[in-house]
């Protein structure tokens, strides 16, 4: 079972942008490559703290998180906010900023060269209920910016390939040293020496591929998910962006959703509500049969535990509420309409309400609980 983010960072789930931003670096510098060479648990605790703070750092990502939990950004098949598909170079490219001068990039003591990353691609995918119901394999057909083949490229000469321009200032604290992008390779430490004709100024050229994308079960309309390494390239020796995968609910005909649970409205005739009946309704995986008992009363709600959404974070599944209307017919003929005048005055018909009955609002306060 993966750790939680806050216990990695070792901060509250109320704690604000600055104490995320502290405790983070407060670990990373505890368990920095450069202070622990050869340590491989240091180095699985600084790949931990980057993580959870690529996670908690983010508003719109944390929110996820807080709801959903890992599964929010992993569920399955290795895309997500899991520190497999991040290596140290992803770690400082993205947070390398964090640690001010006092440390370079990874492996060596401080003289490495960080690899730039290429930009993210962010695409819609259009799920069914059943699809989200049950999971699915998607493949999806993208344009990547890739490196051109037969392209070269030279190192940098105003960062020497390091991808990054130090800068030395003087303050009332003293020389402070801070690292920053080179202007002039854009982080990569490299830049274009030949390039084919039909490829662009930075030697890249866009190819179509397809890509397998397995979504679990449980995903909700908004959610992101993140295929590693399927954005773009980037110049030189970097490393590819990310497939951001943005989930979108296609709305059921009959059936609608709320959270894990389905509701779908039940139209029985006056005589099927007096003499009870059988039904088979929609449901996800097809149909299913209910029996309704005699004299069912319009807005009993009957719920069928198990039919609905399973969790995204594996905690069962939801329920299936069938929401019993009886309809009233608008016309009638000289008999039927007879009948029912004379019913006017039957005690049958007159309501009568059980105590055990509940309220509207008392069946509404049960669908949300």
């Amino acid at each position: 079972m993966k750790k939680d983010f806050y216990e990695i960072l070792g901060i509250s789930k109320n704690a604000d942008a600055a104490e995320i931003k502290k405790a983070y670096r407060k670990s990373a510098l505890k368990y920095h490559p450069d202070k622990n060479p050869g340590d491989k648990e240091a180095e699985e605790n600084f790949k931990l703290a980057a993580e959870a703070y690529e996670v908690l750092s983010d508003p719109n990502k944390k929110a996820k998180y807080d709801q959903y939990g890992h599964q929010a950004f992993d569920g399955s098949g290795g895309f997500g906010g899991g520190h497999g598909g991040m290596n140290m170079d992803d770690i400082f490219s993205q947070f390398g900023d964090i640690f001010g001068g006092g440390f370079g990039g990874f492996g060596g003591g401080g003289g490495g060269p960080r690899r730039a990353k290429g930009s993210n691609l962010r695409i819609k995918v259009k799920l069914t209920l059943d699809e989200i119901a049950n999971g699915v394999e998607k493949k999806v057909k993208v344009k990547r910016k890739v490196q051109a083949k037969g392209v070269t490229y030279k190192t940098c000469s105003t960062c020497n390939g390091q991808g990054q321009v130090m800068r030395v200032t003087n303050t009332i604290l003293g020389r402070m040293q801070s690292a920053s992008t080179c202007p002039t390779c854009g982080g990569s430490g490299q830049i274009l020496d030949k390039k084919p004709s039909e490829a662009d100024g930075q030697g890249m050229v866009v190819e179509d591929e397809t890509v397998s994308i397995k979504i679990p079960a449980g995903v909700v309309d908004g959610m992101q998910l993140k295929v590693s390494n399927k954005g773009n390239d980037a110049p030189g020796n970097s490393i590819p962006g990310d497939l951001i995968v943005v989930i979108e609910e296609v709305e059921h005909e009959f059936l609608k959703r709320e959270g894990e649970n389905i509701h779908y409205d039940l139209y029985i005739s006056f005589p099927e509500a007096v003499l009870g009946a059988s039904k088979d309704i929609e449901a996800i995986n097809g149909k299913v049969r209910i029996k309704l008992e005699e004299g069912i009363q319009s807005g009993k709600i009957l719920r069928l535990k198990g039919k609905g959404i399973p969790s995204i974070n594996g905690y069962g599944s939801g329920d299936l509420l069938v929401h019993v209307n009886v309809w009233t017919p608008k016309t009638l003929n000289k008999e039927q309409k007879q009948f029912f005048e004379n019913a006017l005055n039957d005690e049958h018909f007159v309501p009568s309400p059980e105590k055990s009955e509940k309220s509207f609002f008392e069946k509404v306060k049960d669908m949300f609980s």
